[in-house]
């Protein structure tokens, strides 16, 4: 059984992601599927342009398949565990180097796994339901799939922003800090996937929807507090913002995730600014390998996802605890 469906009309190739009990979350034979598929369709003269689709309304694609890696990780498999990542890199890889349009239609939640699939690709459509986020620090893992690539080049500290804090944005979001191109309201959404599969240029389809509803992300504040890879100090300087109820917001966040996967995830993302996409993919999987072993990601897998009761016990407990020679060395920087 497969969880992608492929349809061909005319020049455009699609694929359509079909596993809705797991919000399309990334299992091995789909990463499997999707790389076969797409390098089937690259050599194929036939093929103009390929699209990427869900067929649930909920969700584009939740992610990696992150309960069957902490399986994996408790059974001391690690082989399985790289092959996974390794596998996984050498999709979103694929999907940057693509040789004709790739376009993804998020129409639902995007998260790790599934930004890995669309932000690499040329065109990335979102609507009003899109909800993005890199939530990995929350398991004890990091943000992966090239992310510490594509975050350091997002606007003023937005990508460590992002990668810290796992904050989730919406469509109108993604767009004006640079991690989807166009937005389509949902209701037009179908028409618009329609007239692509119908060979509709791109530029004709898309033209009247480059500029999105207005964002209200906060830049500024984003600027201020996550410009920096200290995470000690972007802690106090949350801190310090008494009466911000934003600051305390994302104070909450980072308190509820890995202080490890914090300290790991900022060195990754310091690292990606001067970085190509294969070396940030090359790091991120050597990384993955040695942070997988670490208590904390079975711990956070176990509250956020198996038991689910969003009480994980890390270890150390917080970000003055931690020691940076050990997390640089998880990084590999």
């Amino acid at each position: 059984m497969s969880y992608i469906r492929t349809e061909i009309r005319g020049g455009v190739g699609e694929i359509i992601l079909d596993r809705p009990r797991a919000l399309n979350a990334l299992d091995q034979t789909m990463i499997d599927d999707m790389q076969a598929v797409l390098e089937a369709w690259g050599d194929d003269d036939a093929i103009e342009l390929v699209l990427v689709s869900s067929a649930s309304d909920r969700a584009f694609c939740a992610g990696g398949d992150i309960r069957a890696i902490r399986d994996h990780a408790i059974a001391g498999e690690t082989d399985e565990v790289h092959h996974y990542f390794a596998s996984e890199y050498r999709l979103n890889q694929l999907i940057a180097e693509y040789p004709k349009p790739y376009v993804a239609l998020v129409d639902g939640a995007a998260m790790g796994g599934g930004l890995g699939i669309s932000v690499h690709g040329e065109i990335r459509i979102v609507t009003e339901n899109a909800l993005i986020a890199m939530p990995e620090t929350a398991i004890g893992f990091f943000p992966d799939v090239g992310s510490t690539y594509f975050l350091p080049r997002l606007p003023q500290g937005v990508g460590m922003w992002l990668g810290l804090t796992g904050a989730r944005i919406r469509g109108a979001d993604a767009v004006a800090i640079g991690l989807a191109t166009h937005f389509v309201p949902s209701e037009q959404l179908g028409d618009v996937a329609e007239a692509i599969r119908n060979g509709v240029p791109l530029r004709d389809v898309l033209g009247a929807h480059r500029i999105p509803p207005v964002s209200d992300l906060p830049l500024r504040k984003i600027a201020e507090y996550f410009d920096d890879a200290n995470v000690v100090a972007i802690v106090g300087g949350l801190r310090g913002a008494i009466g911000d109820a934003w600051a305390e917001e994302m104070l909450d966040l980072l308190h509820s995730a890995s202080p490890t996967s914090l300290f790991v995830t900022a060195a990754l993302i310091k690292e990606g600014e001067v970085s190509s996409l294969a070396e940030c993919l090359d790091r991120e999987l050597s990384a993955a390998g040695r942070i997988t072993a670490h208590p904390d990601f079975a711990e956070g897998v176990r509250a956020v996802l198996v038991d689910k009761d969003r009480d994980p016990s890390f270890v150390p407990a917080t970000v003055e605890e931690v020691d940076p020679a050990v997390t640089d060395g998880i990084a590999g920087v």
